[in-house]
Formats: structure tokens, sequence, C-alpha cells
């Protein structure tokens, strides 16, 4: 542009030049070697400037046959440097995606064409080619050949401490990051590889000091350094809360200002007001916390602040916390829990009931299993809330790459990750959405619990008085089809013989061993029942005897009447279990025993 109006304010020289001339005529004579040479002024101006340009047309083309080897040599030579270029930039959009022999291919070319002393970014090509070739030893040598460059230094240490980390040398990657930490504060990834490496080891001062640098070079943007500094203050509290609690309460404190929702944190600051009998200022803690995020630790930690408190006194400190936040699944737990405890049951499952309608998962149903054996006792409906609670998600913990832990920690013990615990449920199968008109998980749950079981009580017969049970030593009446016992005269006498067996009057009630299928079906379990006597037993020794309780004996029938002349049936016995019970599976018909 510039150009352009030069060119244009000259022509407009010229022209005004020549304006002036023509409005202004003369005669110019010029005489040279004896001869006199006459013509107007405006011809001469012409043929002055004709003259100039010529001569500066001259001096060009001369200039341009002087200049033109070079010229055609630095021609060729761009020529080739745009091929290097291109080369190298096909090259590392093939290494990046993982194209191996394209990448090698152009790495070659480049090479050619290019000089690596004079292009770096050579090497890069060759390193990462070489890494997805799987060469490392080879990717290697040239990092360490690019941190010798001061112009690839940071780049030559970054790919070290990646080499490093895969191959897991811990202290090699720390090293690597501490360099270029040192050579460039302002690399993000070297900063936060040395702020993990250090809270890994337990370094919470030097780990603060390098959190607040970075953030005072806005290296890391504020909000995500004061979530990490209040991590790091965090645990140097946690560490410094037995032997010094006033220590650990400040650390705390500074943590909840930078962040005041960070839970741990104010589990802390409150077990360390309690040492110092702070009870009302740590209840206050507990409590602001407690209306941003419910947690389960903060409810324990609030319930539990004094160890002499009565389960009332625990009660009524759940009840606190449920005004604070009503609705809530964690405050309905912790009611539940506290009621449980101070034996209030209608209490604590009207509140676990109202937990599993808004969030039905393992621990509730655990809960209501305990409230039930407290409560009732029954062993089918306890079996009920054991089989929901299998069935239902597991309840939220901390969580950090996988890793499930009891306790929140700073640090991921898989990846050594500064601030990677997060509270969440744990992996499992998402529900679909209740449609309207349908019931949630737990309010079926609800629906489906069995009622409590009642045995029934005996008969009481009115057509044929009562007879007295038999206290003392029965014989027992075999079964059809079964050898009877040998006699004691025919054995060794290994101790004195019994008594010789008293044959049963008729009518008589008799005590006998029958085979009792257990609950697993597959073990048969010796049970006494009480069957009638035959009219006219025979007279067989006694091989067990027992004694009949009066409430489970049976009338027995008349003599000549026609319950007598009937054939005995064995007695099947109730196991005490509802039959509504899902965990005993019902037999397809009835079982018959086989008397001893």
């Amino acid at each position: 542009m510039i150009r352009i109006l030069v060119f244009a304010l000259i022509v407009l020289a010229l022209g005004a030049g020549f304006s002036w001339l023509a409005d202004r005529p003369g005669e110019l004579s010029l005489i040279w070697e004896g001869q006199r040479i006459e013509t107007s002024l405006m011809v001469g101006a012409t043929l002055l400037v004709v003259l100039i340009a010529a001569i500066l047309l001259t001096v060009w083309l001369v200039r341009l046959l002087l200049r033109s080897p070079y010229s055609i040599a630095r021609h060729f030579r761009v020529r080739k440097r745009d091929r290097g270029y291109q080369a190298l930039s096909t090259g590392l959009i093939a290494a990046g995606a993982g194209d191996s022999a394209l990448a090698r291919q152009m790495t070659t070319r480049a090479r050619g064409l290019l000089r690596a002393d004079q292009e770096p970014l050579i090497h890069l090509l060759e390193a990462q080619t070489a890494l997805i070739e799987g060469k490392h030893d080879d990717a290697r040598r040239k990092f360490e050949r690019m941190v010798e460059d001061p112009e690839t230094r940071a780049l030559g240490l970054r790919g070290l401490y990646l080499e490093a980390k895969r191959l897991g040398a811990d202290e090699a990657a720390r090293h690597y990051a501490e360099q270029a930490a040192e050579k460039a504060p302002q690399l993000s990834w070297a900063t936060l590889a040395s702020l993990d490496e250090r809270s890994r080891a337990g370094e919470w001062d030097e780990a603060i000091r390098l959190i607040e640098q970075s953030r005072a070079s806005h290296v890391i943007p504020r909000k995500e350094a004061d979530r990490k500094k209040a991590v790091l203050l965090t645990a140097r509290a946690k560490q410094r809360l037995d032997g010094d609690p006033k220590g650990a309460r400040e650390d705390a404190f500074a943590a909840l200002k930078l962040d005041g929702t960070l839970v741990p944190a104010a589990v802390i600051a409150a077990k360390a007001l309690f040492r110092e009998d702070n009870l009302r200022k740590a209840a206050s803690v507990l409590e602001k916390v407690w209306r941003e995020t419910p947690h389960p630790e903060l409810a324990d930690t609030y319930v539990r602040a004094r160890s002499g408190d009565s389960a009332a006194d625990r009660l009524k400190r759940a009840k606190r916390l449920e005004a604070l936040k009503p609705n809530n699944v964690v405050s309905l737990m912790a009611v539940a829990q506290s009621a449980l405890e101070a034996r209030d049951l209608p209490l604590a499952r009207s509140k676990a009931e109202a937990a599993a309608r808004i969030q039905p998962t393992e621990g509730v149903f655990l809960l209501l299993a305990d409230i039930e054996e407290a409560d009732t006792g029954d062993d089918g409906r306890i079996r009920h809330w054991m089989n929901q609670a299998l069935k239902s998600p597991r309840d939220p913990a901390w969580i950090a790459d996988g890793a499930v832990s009891p306790d929140w920690l700073p640090v991921s013990p898989t990846s050594g990750r500064l601030d990677a615990f997060e509270w969440k449920m744990p992996v499992h199968v998402l529900t679909g959405p209740v449609e309207e008109g349908g019931i949630s998980r737990g309010e079926a749950a609800i629906r489906s619990l069995p009622p409590v079981a009642t045995p029934s009580p005996a008969p009481v017969p009115t057509s044929a008085p009562r007879e007295p049970a038999v206290a003392s030593v029965s014989p027992i009446v075999p079964a059809p089809g079964v050898a009877p016992a040998p006699l004691a005269s025919d054995r060794a006498p290994a101790f004195d013989p019994p008594p010789p067996a008293r044959e049963p009057a008729p009518g008589e009630v008799v005590a006998t061993t029958i085979a009792v299928p257990a609950p697993s079906e597959s073990v048969l379990v010796p049970e006494t029942v009480i069957v009638p006597a035959p009219a006219t037993p025979e007279a067989v020794p006694a091989k067990t005897a027992a004694a009949v309780p009066s409430s489970a004996a049976k009338p027995s029938p008349t003599p000549g009447s026609a319950e007598a002349g009937k054939p005995a049936t064995p007695v099947e016995p109730f196991f005490g279990r509802p039959p509504d019970d899902p965990g005993v599976r019902q037999p397809a018909q009835k079982s018959t025993f086989r008397l001893f």
C-alpha cells in the first residue's frame, strides 16, 4: 500500500513539473565540439528523464545478472525446505494417528530434506515414531538428546517424565518433574506432578508452599488451587489431630474457608473442638456443613458428640439434624439408627421405611432387618429384608480410581493423584424411571413384606376324654417292613440288661421316634412325636425312650370305635417358619415319613 502511494506521488510530481514547464516555454542551446544544438526546454526535460530511467534500468539488469546464481540457489533451497516441512507436518500427523509406517517414512524424508540442528521438531518426530513402534529405549535416548538443547529442554523432560511414569519409576518421575518446574515454572504439568509426588510422600508443608506459588503465578486456576490447598490443609490436620489438636483445628478451619463443603475438614474440626471441650462450637460447625452437604460421617460425629450420653439424648440430636434437612435419606437413616438404639422401634421402622421409599439401598434394608429382629424376631420377615438388601444398590462410599475406602484419604492409593476421592455410589445396574402410576422399588419391598407368623394353638378334643400323657419309658411300635431290633440277650453283655419292656395297654398313647426332614430337605433329623398305639400291640424291646409333654398328647380312640381300627398315620411336624417365607422351598406334595 505504501509503495502504491509513493508511486502515485512520483507520477503526480512529474505531471506537475511538466505542466509547469509547458506554461513557461523557453529555448535550450548546447555547444559541444564546435556544434550548436538548440531545442525547447520541454524536449530537454523529457530527454533528461528518459536518460535517468535508462540508467536505472541498466543498473537493475546488471545487478540481476550478477545475483542470478545466488537467486537460483536460493530458489532451490527454499523449495527443498518447503518439501521438508511438508514431510515433517505429515509425519507428525501420522504419529498422532498411530500410523507408524507413514510416520517412519516421513521421518526419513524430513531428515533428508532438513537439518536436525536447524529444526528440532525432527527429534520429536523420531521420538514419537519410536514410541508408536514400541522402541522405548530409542525414544528415551531421543528425549535425553532433546534435554541437552535449551530450545527443547522442556519437551525432553516431559517425555522422560512420561516414560518414567510408564515404567513405575516414581523417584525418577519426581526428579524430572522438579527439574522441569525449576527451569520453567509456568509449566502446569510439572507443577501438578511435583504436587502429587510430594502429597504421596506426605510432605504437606512442601506441597502447600508449591500450591501457593502456582496460585500466585496463575499456573493453576484459582478455584482449582483453592480446592487443592483445602485438601492439603485437611490432610495435615488429620495427621496433627492426635498430637496437636489446636494446630489441627486451625488447619481444618482454614480448609473450610477455602471450601465450605469439604466434609472431612468439618469432621476433623469438630473432633478437635471436642477434645478442647468446646461442644457448642463443634455442633455449630457440623450444622453449617450439614445444611450444605448431608453426610453420614457428619451425622455420626454430631450424634455421638459426647461418649457418655444416653441413647435418648442421641435420638434428640438426630431429630435436630432431621429438622435442619428434612426429607433426606441421610437424615432419616440417622434418626432410624438412633431410634433403634433407644428401642423406639415404631419410630425407627417408620423412618427407615421412608428412607427406603426415597432411595432403596443396601444399608436401608439391612437397617430394616435389624429393626425387624429387634421388633418381631420373625425369621421370614428378616429374610425378606436381607433378600432386598442383596438385590439393592450399594450405599455411597469414598471412591477413587475404582478403589473403595472406608475413610477419606487425600491421595489415591492407586494413582497417587491428589483430591481423587469422591463420595458416590459404587458401580451398579441403573434402574429405570418410575412410570406414572407405578411404585418405587422400596415401596414394592415394603408392600411385599410377609405378615408376622403366629403358631396355631393345639386343637382341643370334645368327643373323647383326654388321656394323661405318658411320662415313663414306653416301647416303640415298629413300622411295617422294618426289622425289629435284636434282643438284649442276643448282644454281648457290655452292661446290665434293661428291665423287660411293658406291653402297652389297648388305647395307650406311646412315644414314637420318626424321621423328620430338616429345612435343607437333605438330612433326616429324628424327632419324637405322639402317635396312638394299635389295639393289640406285640411286645417289642424298647430301643429309644423319650418323655412326652402333656400339652402334646392326643386323645386315644376308644376300643371298638371306627378310629381304633384305622392304621396310625404319621404326624407331619411344623418347622417354625411361615408358609410365605421366601427362603424356604415348599414341597410339591405331602411327604411320608419312615418310622424307626
